[in-house]
């Protein structure tokens, strides 16, 4: 990007926060600095402009103009939905989080959006000689170009659209989860009028938000808790009932998530009755207890599960 573009598109992003009623192009245009004198020209600039705002999850507002006849269409951005609130951190607080986001690199693939952690961090009153404190990177975080959208419309309880296994869905979002190298969302999906988990990698094309802000009532079930890569999947799930021998029943209580049904037989195994969503997932977990794990049923996927054994065999 220029720096001429960078610096319009910050004038622009300043005019629209600055104003209280909704700005047509032409006054954007008079009030901007940078644009082309001609009025083709103008419109193609001032439209990937826009495109570009909203592509850095800028909540840039489309609305009437007041007065006007016939009907304009004006632009403005609501401080109130795009500054930071304050969480009221301590700076004990606000170290560990200076600390995490330098331990944890968010990768996006494209240097152009590696400023991201450091812009949030200011927000929250970061300062370069904590952020620049060469702290080694323990991990790295892919970024799905998506997650902004995504998270804005859960932080302001908006419905999203989007298309899903090439179905057009619309879903309420309630939560994000990195799970196994990938980004999850879980919410209410209208369509199907049921909790549903969407890879985000599957989603083809934009996230669309859409509706009030509000409009979202459902909280997704058991919010923050671990989800398995075999909860993850957009179909009805299986119920699978699995015995584990004593030696690993401790070791697979602990593993379980809250979904997971656990009895105990008498001789210390225990039978677990499992929600599946993702059976090849399932069978990789299955397999870390070797001869210490018999699927029993339904017979449909206990048979799958020993044609895929002996396959690999």
């Amino acid at each position: 990007m220029s720096t001429n573009k960078l610096e319009r598109l910050l004038k622009l992003i300043a005019v629209l926060l600055d104003t209280s009623l909704p700005l047509t192009a032409e006054d954007l245009r008079g009030a901007v600095e940078g644009y082309p004198e001609n009025d083709a020209s103008f419109r193609r600039a001032f439209e990937r402009d826009k495109d570009e705002i909203r592509e850095m999850g800028v909540p840039l507002r489309v609305e009437r103009v007041p007065a006007t006849d016939p009907p304009l269409d004006g632009y403005r951005i609501p401080p109130e939905e795009y500054y930071l609130a304050d969480p009221g951190l301590s700076p004990d607080e606000l170290a560990a989080l200076h600390l995490a986001a330098m331990a944890v690199r968010l990768d996006s693939g494209d240097d152009s959006t590696g400023s991201a952690d450091r812009e949030a961090l200011w927000k929250l009153g970061g300062q370069d000689e904590v952020i620049d404190s060469g702290v080694d990177q323990v991990a790295s975080v892919p970024v799905d170009p998506r997650l902004s959208r995504i998270f804005s419309a859960i932080t302001s309880g908006r419905p999203i659209a989007f298309v899903y296994r090439d179905e057009e869905r619309q879903v309420e979002p309630g939560r994000l989860d990195f799970q196994r190298g990938r980004w999850y969302l879980t919410g209410f999906d209208r369509d199907r009028d049921g909790e549903r988990n969407f890879r985000l990698d599957r989603i083809k094309g934009d996230v669309r938000p859409f509706g009030a802000p509000g409009d979202v009532n459902r909280a997704t079930k058991h919010p923050g808790a671990r989800v398995e890569s075999w909860e993850m999947g957009d179909i009805s799930p299986i119920d699978i009932e699995v015995r584990i021998d004593g030696p690993r029943a401790a070791w697979a209580k602990r593993r379980l998530p809250e979904s997971s049904s656990i009895a105990e037989l008498g001789d210390g195994a225990i039978s677990v009755t499992m929600p599946v969503r993702n059976e090849d997932a399932f069978r990789s977990f299955i397999l870390d207890f070797l001869d210490h794990a018999e699927v029993v049923g339904p017979p449909e996927v206990r048979a799958r599960t020993i044609s895929w054994l002996e396959a690999i065999v």
